[in-house]
């Protein structure tokens, strides 16, 4: 189900950033684009990890995934304050892998967990460096195009005032009742105070409570007596075998108790799978379509959820678990060259879904 896009002109900020509504109801689309991308590259990641055998490394690439829902819940709550209509179930949304994240030069793909895929999120959560610019567009990190954001909505709400501004129905936002699953925050943007606690939320859970801080200012969801460590240093921890502790610095790096991963016990998913890449009606092509059929059905759901039926959320995590059951039987497979097959993330129109 797609949506036509709001009435009015889009505005392409120029120097001065964002600066209409139509501006910012634009950038803010595009963050649910970004929150987006990075799932499937999460999902494959945590897909190929052998749970019994891997248990760190799924605790962490798991725990990021629930925190990139989260994110994807608060930029829709953000869109939807402010009278825009979140989209995901639209071709758009799944270009083919490898890809760059929407109006960045970030590219991702779709990798089993290992060396390669570490350096990808690590590239991707990196955290801004001091003093760095606000970068709407063609930003080189998340938290610089978020800091656009921040400027946007803080000089309309000057200009226009908070009323005019966040103009949406709050009918429409999803609160932590629809999410439970991670330690982060959701919840209803309605002002400016909690559109700013909503961009807060997602960068400090990506790159740190401040920029040089290792932590993401809650608990850890698996460990209640240890502080969060935000992204950006959860990857560090499986790159490095240790895990961050209070004092820890980024310049000191983790000096915690070690994190071990077992290479061995991780699917070796072929990197970036395309449907072209089997033929009609063999076994992992029919797998491969059954998988994106449910992917797409998912992005369906979102979609109306964060567009006026936040309780079909409920539904959504259902779906998960069954993208999950399909990923699994996928990646027991072979492939070509000793791979297994893997999960291609490919738009299914609504009409070809069963």
């Amino acid at each position: 189900m797609t949506h036509p896009e709001p009435r009015g002109t889009i505005a392409v900020p120029g120097p001065a950033g964002i600066d209409t509504l139509d501006g910012l109801r634009e950038h803010l689309q595009w963050a649910v684009e970004l929150e987006h991308a990075t799932l499937p590259s999460y999902l494959c990641a945590l897909y190929s990890l052998r749970p019994e055998d891997n248990p760190e490394a799924v605790e962490v690439v798991g725990s990021v995934f629930a925190e990139e829902m989260l994110h994807l819940a608060l930029a829709a709550n953000l869109l939807n304050a402010v009278g825009g209509r979140p989209r995901l179930d639209m071709p758009g949304m799944l270009p083919p892998y490898p890809r760059r994240l929407p109006h960045s030069d970030l590219e991702l793909s779709l990798l089993p967990f290992g060396p390669e895929a570490l350096e990808m999120f690590l590239r991707l959560e990196r955290p801004a460096p001091p003093g760095a610019p606000a970068q709407g567009d063609g930003y080189e990190t998340i938290g610089q195009f978020y800091e656009a954001i921040e400027q946007g909505l803080r000089r309309l709400c000057e200009r226009l005032g908070e009323r005019e501004v966040f103009c949406g129905d709050p009918a429409r936002q999803v609160n932590g009742g629809h999410f439970r699953h991670t330690t982060g925050r959701l919840f209803a943007v309605e002002d400016l105070e909690s559109a700013l606690g909503a961009l807060k939320e997602i960068v400090e859970e990506g790159e740190g409570s401040a920029r040089g801080e290792v932590w993401d200012g809650d608990q850890d969801v698996f460990h209640p007596d240890r502080d969060e460590v935000a992204h950006y240093y959860r990857f560090q921890e499986l790159k490095l075998g240790r895990r961050y502790r209070r004092g820890d610095t980024p310049q000191s790096g983790p000096t915690g108790e070690p994190i071990s991963v077992d290479p061995a016990a991780v699917r070796p998913m072929r990197p970036n799978p395309r449907l072209s890449e089997h033929a009609p009606g063999s076994v992992v092509r029919t797998a491969q379509e059954e998988f994106n059929r449910t992917y797409c059905t998912l992005l369906n759901q979102l979609e109306q959820a964060f567009d006026g039926l936040p309780k079909l959320l409920g539904a959504a995590v259902g779906t998960m678990y069954t993208l999950r059951a399909q990923a699994d039987a996928l990646l027991l497979l072979p492939d070509v060259d000793g791979t297994t097959a893997g999960p291609t993330f490919e738009y299914v129109p609504p009409e070809a879904r069963s």
